[in-house]
């Protein structure tokens, strides 16, 4: 399993969503790879993101991408 993959798990199993800090711990990553991952994967419409905050959480977007 590549990182993008194993985000995307995570992910879907974390409904509450994730922090780039918390998904890089998970998996073991460094923190700016989580970032690289995240990016590619909103561009893909495939995640949203939502601010709380200072921090923003991460949710599986099924493609679709909330505001």
């Amino acid at each position: 399993m590549n990182k993008k993959e194993a985000v995307i798990e995570l992910l879907k199993k974390h409904k509450e969503g994730l922090t780039v800090i918390e998904i890089s711990r998970m998996l073991k990553i460094s923190r700016n790879t989580s970032a690289v991952v995240l990016a590619e994967l909103r561009g893909a419409r495939l995640i949203w993101v939502r601010k709380v905050g200072m921090a923003k959480l991460n949710y599986w977007g099924n493609g679709r991408l909330k505001k």
